[in-house]
């Protein structure tokens, strides 16, 4: 039976997360604040994930008790160098799924680690290749599913992940919003699993 050294502590509202930290076997509670997901223009597209992770357990770690780890993390993708966070509208939606329309992207997910007295950030990086949309997949993928919470206006794991990926490179989970072998590894190494 594997343990976690420390209260978890999920800086998060997304189910989606929620959902892959239950499936990891841990417990967990959830504490968010509103955190402003700007970030400047100076970052490599590559180092936004991390940083946003980085805001999101900053805003929260004057709540963090002494037993307590936090963990906080922020998902971009990035096609042709241009970072898609999350739409503003369904305009915004269909015009981000043009963009990945027939295109390779990568899915960067930046996931933060906090106690008291330590703090540690890593970032994956995924692959994935879209086929060719038509304008009525699209349509109707934003009409149905309403991916405004979404970075790059798709979930993997929704219709448009069964039609319209070809191919990825790179871990299923961490486009879903949380790399799930990479954080098991860097909690052991970090020495907050114990078995």
């Amino acid at each position: 039976m594997f343990t976690i050294s420390h209260k978890l502590v999920l800086g998060s509202k997304s189910p989606r997360r929620q959902e892959l930290i239950k499936g990891m076997g841990f417990e967990y509670e959830i504490r968010t604040l509103d955190t402003d997901e700007s970030y400047p223009s100076t970052l490599l597209g590559t180092e936004v994930a991390g940083y946003l992770a980085t805001r999101k357990a900053d805003a929260l770690m004057s709540s963090l008790l002494a037993n307590e780890l936090l963990l906080t993390s922020d998902t971009v993708v990035i096609v042709e160098g241009e970072v898609l966070g999350k739409p503003a509208d369904k305009k915004e939606a269909v015009a981000m799924l043009n963009k990945l329309s027939g295109k390779t992207h990568q899915v960067i997910t930046g996931v933060h680690l906090a106690t008291i007295q330590h703090r540690h950030t890593f970032s994956v990086t995924t692959e994935v290749v879209f086929h060719s949309l038509q304008a009525q997949e699209i349509e109707h993928y934003v009409q149905h599913y309403k991916p405004f919470d979404k970075a790059g206006s798709y979930g993997i794991q929704e219709w448009i992940g069964y039609i319209g990926i070809e191919k990825m490179n790179g871990s299923y989970y961490n486009v879903m919003g949380l790399p799930t072998a990479e954080l098991w590894q860097q909690l052991r190494q970090l020495g907050y699993i114990q078995s």
